[in-house]
């Protein structure tokens, strides 16, 4: 059975220890969506990885891994980041699959970011201005640059000058070298072009041979450019559809979906979050959840686990089972608040609006449940862990409306529960020696 696993918050929410847990039980791991604005922080054996584009499943041996057409690709930070890898005894060679139809990121994006962003003044959306969004805005006005562009140097000229000439309209002050970017892009895409492929035609022939595929989204559904918390959204279908759209498979081969979530809530830049803590309990969160953004290092806000937004994406998702990350970061605490539903206006809500800036003046409902101090850290067995973790489980997965098929207790691969009787009730495969 094919599996997609993708946050079912603000992003995250650890997605890359998931997934990396589950990959020996797929031949391949395919990313759809997204770009090096990602940071998906993986620890084996005390070692960490931080991986931005490349799929997680990297990390294990014989798996084949496959950025899709959903993504916009920096070319310098992809080698970097296959450099680092194999500084650390991980070789792609082989391994590793790039869309042919995945844009570009180019040096004028990353410009453009910086200054779209200046010019929002107090509408700023906190960006990484990494040149994601003016990438994909130039992927919509069907001016992009693709990966599959680079095997035809005429073409490719003619696309790099008239959008460097583009840039020097809009931005005065400097003028960019259109024949700079075309002889840095003709020599890495000598370097690109064993990795390129039709990875739509790729998965398909793999799923006939009989191999399994696990999807990887990255930031999270509230993020989604379409049903997310827009304006503050990333710029690209981080929600189920972006699996098909992203990757070119039919929504028939999506066997089942894991939704990724925290025991509490984060989220990293600008736009609202109901359920933020700015005292104390924030800080406590942030300093024990270690929650600093693994691309810029920003630290995260925080606040309580808020059940209106899950249910929000177990519908837009159609979520079979949540993998419930950071548990162990709770511990310790007397009590613990779940937001259940929103007040606004007088009015009661217990589902997520549309406008952004009626969510922005909900004020959480909460109720509390009482906390438990004994550590859950590194448990491996849902019966071990104390008995107040374990109503605060389940009093999750009622106010979710679903089940919580994996814990994490700490940040390591091996720090996680796996439920086995939720994983058969939820028609998951077993994973058995995950």
């Amino acid at each position: 059975m094919n599996l997609a696993v993708l946050g079912a918050q603000w992003g995250d929410e650890g997605k890359g220890k998931i997934v990396d847990l589950l990959t020996p039980h797929f031949e391949i791991v395919a990313r759809y969506q997204g770009g090096h604005n990602a940071g998906h922080t993986v620890y084996v054996n005390g070692r960490k990885f931080v991986l931005h584009l490349i799929p997680s499943g990297i990390l294990h041996d014989g798996v084949m891994c496959v950025i899709g057409n959903g993504l916009v690709i920096d070319l310098r930070a992809l080698f970097t980041e296959v450099d680092d890898l194999a500084r650390m005894g991980i070789d792609v060679d082989g391994r590793l699959a790039v869309s042919e139809k995945a844009h570009l990121i180019l040096p004028y994006h990353r410009e453009l970011d910086v200054l779209s962003e200046a010019r929002r003044g107090e509408r700023k959306i906190g960006t990484t201005s990494r040149g994601i969004g003016p990438a994909y805005e130039d992927k919509i006005a069907r001016r992009g640059i693709r990966a599959g562009d680079l095997a035809d140097p005429q073409a490719l000229e003619h696309g790099v000058r008239e959008n460097v000439n583009a840039r020097n309209r809009l931005v005065q002050e400097t003028t960019m070298d259109w024949r700079a970017v075309l002889d840095q892009l003709l020599t890495d895409g000598e370097r690109l072009k064993p990795w390129i492929r039709d990875v739509s035609l790729m998965l398909s022939e793999a799923m006939r041979q009989g191999q399994t595929i696990l999807f990887e989204g990255a930031q999270g559904t509230l993020l989604d450019i379409d049903h997310g918390t827009y304006p503050y959204v990333t710029s690209s279908n981080a929600s189920i559809g972006g699996v098909c759209t992203g990757l070119g498979v039919g929504p028939r081969m999506i066997g089942a979906v894991l939704g990724v979530a925290k025991a509490y809530t984060t989220r990293v830049g600008e736009g609202p979050l109901p359920t933020e803590l700015t005292g104390e309990m924030g800080k406590r969160l942030r300093d024990s959840g270690n929650e600093y953004g693994a691309v810029t290092g920003r630290p995260r806000r925080c606040g309580w686990y808020d059940a209106v937004a899950i249910r929000y994406s177990v519908r837009i998702n159609g979520l079979d089972a949540l993998a419930l990350t950071k548990l162990d970061v709770l511990d310790g605490l007397e009590r613990i608040d779940i937001c259940t539903a929103y007040r606004v206006g007088g009015q009661t809500l217990t589902e997520l609006p549309s406008d952004v800036s009626r969510l922005s003046q909900c004020e959480p409902l909460y109720e509390s449940m009482p906390g438990w101090s004994s550590p859950t850290k590194g448990l491996r067995r849902f019966a071990d862990l104390p008995d107040a973790a374990r109503r605060y489980v389940a009093r999750l997965e009622d106010v979710s409306g679903i089940p919580a098929a994996i814990i994490s207790t700490g940040s390591d691969r091996t720090e996680t529960i796996l439920r086995h009787d939720v994983l058969a009730d939820c028609r998951l495969p077993d994973f058995q020696d995950a």
